[in-house]
Order: C-alpha cells, then structure tokens, then sequence
C-alpha cells in the first residue's frame, strides 16, 4: 500500500516540478499561467479543484449519515453549477483580458477598467479568510486519509501535504497545479470507480447491496428527514437550496481563476464539457460508494462519518489498490490545496499590497508563507471537513456571486453599493449559519439572494434619484 501511494505521489511531483520549464517568470504567469493553458486541462484542473477532498471526505461522509436522501445535494449542485456556467464563465475569461488582472478579486472589482482600490482590497481580504480555512480543511482531510490507511500521526497528512503544495506553487505557479490536477483527476476517478465496483461485488452485486440498505430503517427515504417542511415541499426547497450550492462556484476564486487562464476564450464551451462530464461521473460514484459504506460500516453512533471511504478501501482492497485510492484521496486534496493557497497569495501581493509587487521570489515567499498559515489552522482545527468547505463555500459565493452575476447581466453598480451588496450578503450567509438554519437550507441561497437585491434595488433608487434629478434640472 505504501509503495503504490509513494509511486503515484511521485508521478504527481515530478509532473508538477516540471513545469517549472515552461515558466516566464512573471506575476501574470504565476496567478493565471499568461492565459495559455489549453481548454482540456483548464476543465479538467477546474473539476479537480472543485471535487477535491470534499468529495472523497465530505460527501462520503455525509451520505453514509444521511443515506439516499442525499442525492438531493448531487442533482442541486451540479444543476446550479451548470445554470450558472451558461452565461458566466465566458463573460469573466472575457473581462480578464480586458481588464489584465491576475486575479479573481482584480478582474471583479476592475471590470470596467476603472480601478477601485477599496472594493478591491475588500474582496482581497475576504478571500484570504476564507480561502484559508478552506485550504487547511483540505490538509485536514489528507490527513484524516492518511492516519486511517497508514496508521500514520493525524498531523503528519497535514505536513506532508503543505511540503507538497509549497513544492508545486514554488516551481511553476498556477500551472504547476492546473498540470497536477489533470494527472490527479484520473487517478480521482479511477480511485473512485475501483471502490464502487469492489463494494458492490463484496455483496453479492447491486441487488444483495440494495437489499441491505432496505433494512436500515430509513436508509432510502427518499427526503431528509429533518427538514422543516417534510415531504415533497420539503425536498425540493432542499434541492433548491443545493442549486445554490452548485451556483456558488461562480464565487470561488480558486476555481474561477481556472476558467480565467483558458488560452482562447471561443473554447469556453469545449472547457465545460470536459469539466461537467467528469463532474457527473465523478459525482454519481462517490454518492454510490456512500451509500455503501453505511452498509458495510454500520456503527454511525461511534463511528466517524468521515472516514468511510479509506476504511472501506483499508478492509476492501488488496494493499496495492487501498494505495491508489488513498492517493486519490490524497491527490483530491492537494489539487485543491495548491489553488486555494495561490489564489490567497494573489489576494495578498496583488489585491491587498501595492501592485508593484512583481518578484518572483517575492510572491513565491508569500505563497509559502500562507501555506503555513494554512497548515497552522489544520492542526488547531476542530471542525468536520464537509462544514468546513460548506462554510468557505458559502461565505465565498455569498460576498462574491451577486456582483458578478450583474455585471455579467451588463449593469454597472457604483462601488460603494458593490461594496454593501458584497458585504451584506457575506453577514446574511453567516449569520443563517450560525442561526443553525443551515440544515434545512443551505446559507448560500439566502445570502446570495441578499446580495442580488441589495445590488437590484440600489441600482433601481439610484437610477429614480437621476431620472429626479434630471426633472429638476430641466424645471
């Protein structure tokens, strides 16, 4: 087991090592690899960092506590996240060349090329909180991977995975993670797919499994049972919910910043098939295997939900194969580390410090020094991976997706009303959280929709209090 998480743990470094060849040694390379990078890679790099530890940790997770009701999560997101890529993607690749940004914050506060420093370094600094507990949630689940499969200290996951992420982000920057993250992408899904097929011939095939999940007392209800409206209503409010979920990802600047390095923005749409078929497939595995951890793991009162998939690979597989599978889980995680640290580095020298920050080794130091940071927050963390992302996610989408859902619509907020939309929307989001309303509907829909009409009305009283001006003016 050791020996095959150690060769393709290699292969992963020496992928992202070599990048370094191709690098040209400025900050536009570093943070958006100077819009170069081909549309299969930039789908396959998105989906990886989008997928990443959550899905192997989290997902798992939460499906072998809730059971067949969470699939409701599965057709939310991936629908939500499709809707938005419609109109969205295109239109921000667009706005990067227009705009020569290099990061995500740049590009949404610059878009029409007026630079407004204060919403800038707002977003900037949002982004670095946020981000940061997102990335350290990814060590964490490297880590819980590791201690389970390995017996290894849970610490230890977390270290190695910061060495290997200051590792890709030194050598070659942004695409050194977009390469990382194709390699990982397949090794991810053929991970995935070699433990659905085993756990479902350990029953006797799909029906044994399914008769199984039939005496767990409702295992495949088809709703959450804890909803405050149950039934139907219920479920599709839940399922709405979950499609903002899947929006959000407009407003997660690790993954946007993917769609910005695309190196010909008529390809946008080649760039999402290869993204949302991965995705789908992806997606669908994860929830089976969930589905059949509880079955075959069936002490959720003392168990930790979290560790289904390694343990089941642990008891499964032969060592080889728990060995690929671990370093799918580890690799998941570390495509998202990478992009979630850089992306904190770009808000900080380009977003927060002046911008005549253009070093390499500067901003190679900040990376490494944000990757500790991270790394830090992961030991000292006591908060499941799924809440976690689900919180990063949320806070992310909710301070960030308005704007850009208008500007994207063509209008044109006043700064200090994006200022405010951006603002509100993030304290709604996080205020429904801490209210505990979470469990029944996820935060990020009432904060985003916060931010539309916060932006929505602005805008209508701004244009009513021209148009009165301009009555005056004439009277």
């Amino acid at each position: 087991m050791v020996l095959s998480f150690i060769i393709v743990l290699s292969l992963f470094l020496m992928i992202g090592l070599s990048s370094v060849f191709l690098s040209r040694g400025t900050k536009e390379d570093y943070y958006i690899a100077s819009s170069s990078v081909p549309a299969p890679l930039v789908g396959l790099s998105a989906v990886a960092t989008n997928n990443s530890g959550y899905m192997f940790i989290g997902v798992i997770g939460y499906t072998y506590a809730t059971g067949l009701a969470s699939i409701w999560l599965m057709i939310g997101w991936i629908a939500g996240d499709y809707l938005a890529s419609t109109f969205i993607h295109s239109r921000l690749r667009k706005a990067t060349g227009r705009t020569q940004e290099v990061s995500y914050s740049g590009v949404l506060s610059n878009w029409d090329g007026v630079i407004d420093l204060r919403l800038q370094r707002t977003a900037g600094l949002i982004s670095l909180v946020f981000l940061l507990a997102y990335a350290s949630a990814q060590l964490v689940a490297g880590s819980k991977a590791l201690h389970v499969l390995l017996d290894w200290p849970t610490w230890s996951g977390a270290v190695v995975g910061a060495i290997l992420v200051i590792l890709y982000c030194i050598a070659g920057g942004i695409r050194a993670s977009i390469w990382t993250d194709a390699a990982q992408s397949v090794v991810m899904i053929v991970a995935m797919g070699l433990m659905l097929v085993v756990a479902v011939m350990s029953f006797g095939g799909v029906g044994g499994a399914v008769g199984e999940m039939r005496e767990i007392d409702g295992y495949l209800n088809l709703f959450p049972q804890d909803l405050v409206l149950p039934g139907l209503i219920g479920g599709l409010l839940f399922a709405l919910s979950w499609g903002f979920a899947g929006m959000s990802v407009i407003g997660q600047p690790q993954v946007m910043v993917r769609f910005m390095t695309l190196d010909d923005g008529s390809q946008m749409q080649r760039a999402r098939m290869w993204y949302y078929i991965w995705f789908t497939l992806f997606y669908c595995m994860a929830t089976g295997v969930g589905l059949l951890s509880r079955i075959y793991i069936s002490d959720p009162g003392n168990f930790d939900a979290e560790l289904a998939l390694p343990t089941m690979a642990q008891e499964l597989l032969p060592a080889f194969g728990a060995g690929v599978v671990l370093a799918g889980i580890f690799a998941a995680t570390m495509s998202t580390a990478d992009s979630l640290v850089l992306s904190c580095s770009s808000a900080v020298t380009h977003d927060l410090l002046p911008h005549n920050i253009e070093k390499p080794w500067v901003l190679k130091l900040g990376t490494a020094m944000i990757t500790l940071g991270a790394l830090a927050w992961a030991l000292l963390n006591q908060q499941s991976v799924f809440n976690l992302v689900i919180m990063s996610w949320s806070g992310l989408a909710s301070a960030f997706a308005p704007l850009l859902i208008v500007r994207c619509l063509g209008m044109r907020p006043k700064p200090a009303l994006s200022l405010i939309a951006m603002l509100t929307g993030l304290a709604v989001a996080l205020g429904w959280r801490f209210m505990g309303w979470h469990s029944a509907v996820y935060e990020g829909m009432p904060g985003i929709l916060t931010g539309l009409a916060v932006l929505c009305v602005g805008m209508l009283f701004s244009k009513a209090q021209a148009a009165s001006t301009a009555d005056l003016v004439k009277g």
